[in-house]
């Protein structure tokens, strides 16, 4: 009765956390905008029209929120751009959750040399200027968006491996941990059963917090001209775009720009949400 009353109350203080909800509410909103949008929108993502260009936002012309320099409705390239986004924020973190939990999960369990060899190497590769190193994979190889996702996924995964150590050196202490071993069940057997179930909650909270970077920093791709290609676009490509006809035409810059904010906004609201719900120590502290 114990367990499944302790399993519930997350559930329920995040039920009870009206920030954490009202974000979480939003998120969705626009994720479902973005997708029913773009389905029900009578434009396409790459229809071209050279005698509306620059056109204003209008609600009874068609464009709610204004077309391009090339005349393409700005809302379907915008609801097409969130998808983008959404999708490299998410699959980029999957990348950098599946290799940052696993290795410091190993880590942190074995210990000893094994720790301290895998751990050099976490500081060796943090020395390393990433940037550079993704900028030169965009340069050198055709670029897409699975060559983004592993690429940016490739830089989250250190803090991963950092944070699911510290908490894996703790657990490892635990009595059923040591309940596991004397029955006989193998070290990678404790680590998958009994390790990360239990980091659930610093990896939930620590996914709200790597989301919002990797947006960021696929944004800043796009702005530099290594991120998403035309066709495709995304929010990070748009308010470069925007920024670059801002005189003329603000609206390519206000609309993607707003989105973009508000989806960080949530973000950051969200994990520290989600932070008080599984770590009420930290947050009184």
């Amino acid at each position: 009765m114990k367990t499944s009353s302790g399993n519930r109350r997350p559930r329920y203080a995040i039920l009870g956390n009206r920030l954490v909800v009202v974000c979480l509410l939003a998120l969705l909103a626009i994720a479902v905008l973005s997708i029913v949008g773009t389905i029900a929108s009578p434009y396409s993502v790459e229809e071209i029209s050279f005698d509306q260009n620059f056109e204003g936002p209008s609600l009874g012309g068609g464009h709610w929120f204004g077309t391009d320099d090339l005349g393409r409705d700005l809302f379907v390239r915008t609801l097409k751009g969130t998808q983008i986004t959404f999708l490299i924020a998410i699959v980029a973190t999957m990348v950098s959750l599946v290799i940052g939990v696993t290795y410091g999960a190993i880590a942190g369990y074995f210990g000893g040399k094994i720790d301290a060899i895998m751990m050099r190497a976490v500081d060796a590769l943090y020395a390393m200027p990433f940037i550079f190193f993704v900028i030169l994979l965009m340069v050198v190889f055709e670029r897409s968006l699975t060559l983004m996702f592993i690429a940016i996924g490739a830089i989250n995964w250190l803090d991963t491996a950092r944070i699911v150590r510290g908490q894996t050196i703790s657990l490892k202490q635990r009595a059923f941990v040591d309940a596991a071993r004397m029955v006989g069940v193998s070290n990678f057997a404790i680590i998958a059963r009994h390790i990360a179930p239990n980091l659930l909650g610093i990896v939930i909270v620590y996914v709200t917090l790597t989301i919002p970077q990797i947006i960021l920093f696929e944004s800043f791709l796009s702005f530099l001209g290594l991120g998403v290609q035309e066709p495709q676009t995304s929010l990070g490509a748009l308010v470069s775009e925007g920024v670059s006809r801002m005189e003329r035409a603000p609206w390519m810059l206000l609309f993607p720009a707003s989105f973009l904010a508000v989806m960080l906004l949530c973000l950051n609201f969200l994990g520290d949400g989600l932070r008080d719900v599984f770590d009420p120590k930290s947050a009184k502290a």
